[in-house]
């Protein structure tokens, strides 16, 4: 049975290497052992495909915290490529840009490649829901504007009756290339723009771009328990692509209004709730808020103020299915500040008998104040 790689050693780093570090060992390994320059080399040519395989999966964090406690069977599920049996200058696509720090430039004895139908631009908007909504889940109808394809040229930018003619200058690649051996500068076709064609007459209902901006528009559905700064994709409802392209995506940007009475920890709702003394000192039952409505309460004799109640599974839902959260209600004893006369009797006759037998945690502080006078605590 082969061994099973290490992606640390193959790379030649540390099991704690930064990015930065792990993107220097690939590139200096990938250039040593790329085809082009060890020519019908099998054994380099598989070393630069397990670099490449090591690189994918230690510069992915998610796919990284997998190996690092699973292994290789870790990834399994995760979308890794197969490099032994990818072509090896397609490996190279997948990562020239670690090589050059962009998407386009230097070849390695790869000719250039006429570019297919761009995809069209993925759109953002963004949506404000009040909490309610979070519980239970909304639809929204937004306005927006996007490319369509021109109805009158379908997109081909080119006049009703005419076609966009093959570019001379690229002659139908959408790339030029420049010098040869190792390095060969391969850049976008200026005179058609990578497109490989060129449109001699334009269509005069969208001048040759083949798109015109419309106002469109459309439904969304925003699930329950989402959360402040979470995204909702709706696949192809961006810009429309160039002709045979892939629209683009649009996406929204869920914010969560501030609510008079909720505030939100994860899926928990925190509320704070006022009550007399009296209630707290006796007990009994007091009315709270909930997303669904009033609840009932009831108050055991003695609450303290800053007591937390929980309420289980009146929280949100959560997002992805699991168990609802719960509402936490902390009581707050409001002492009030202005009594009437009858008010004031009632205090003073409760303040008398209370100072012939106080309370619990007062008799504890008094005590403590009575030995830290007596231990000489206060000498200035």
């Amino acid at each position: 049975m082969a061994k099973e790689l290490d992606y640390y050693q193959v790379l030649g780093v540390a099991r704690g290497a930064s990015e930065d570090e792990t993107k220097r060992a690939y590139r200096k390994m990938a250039m040593q052992h790329h085809p082009d320059r060890n020519p019908g080399n099998k054994e380099a040519e598989q070393k630069f495909k397990e670099c490449a395989e090591a690189y994918e999966v230690l510069s992915d964090p998610e796919k990284r915290g997998l190996y690092d406690r699973y292994g290789r069977a870790g990834l399994r599920g995760a979308g890794l490529h197969d490099f032994a049996h990818a072509d090896a200058g397609d490996i190279f696509d997948l990562f020239r840009d670690v090589f050059f720090g962009f998407d386009e430039g230097f070849g390695f004895g790869r000719a250039a490649r006429a570019r297919g139908p761009g995809r069209g631009q993925s759109l953002r908007v963004a949506v404000e829901v009040p909490l309610k909504e979070v519980a239970t889940g909304a639809r929204r109808t937004i306005e927006i504007k996007r490319l369509e394809q021109c109805p009158a040229c379908g997109g081909a930018g080119a006049k009703r009756g005419t076609k966009p003619a093959v570019c001379p200058a690229c002659h139908g690649h959408g790339r030029l290339q420049r010098g040869n051996g190792f390095f060969r500068m391969i850049t976008d076709c200026g005179h058609c723009g990578g497109s490989g064609k060129v449109i001699n007459d334009p269509c005069p209902d969208c001048r040759g771009a083949g798109r015109k901006s419309e106002q469109k528009t459309i439904e969304i559905v925003i699930p329950p328990g989402i959360h402040a700064g979470q995204q909702v994709r709706l696949a192809d409802q961006g810009d429309a692509g160039e002709p045979g392209g892939q629209r683009g995506d649009l996406y929204v940007v869920v914010d969560v209004a501030a609510d008079p009475f909720f505030e939100r920890e994860g899926n928990h709702l925190f509320c704070r709730v006022p009550i007399g003394f009296a209630q707290a000192a006796l007990g009994g039952e007091i009315e709270v808020p909930t997303l669904n409505g009033p609840h009932k309460l009831t108050l055991k004799p003695g609450t303290q103020s800053g007591e937390v109640l929980r309420l289980d599974g009146k929280g949100l839902p959560d997002i992805h299915g699991f168990a609802r959260g719960d509402l936490l209600v902390q009581v707050i004893v409001e002492v009030p500040q202005k009594l009437s006369r009858q008010q004031k009797d009632l205090l003073q006759q409760y303040a008398a008998a209370e100072a012939k037998s106080p309370l619990p945690q007062r008799e504890k502080f008094l005590e403590r104040l009575r030995k830290y006078f007596a231990d000489g605590g206060a000498k200035s």
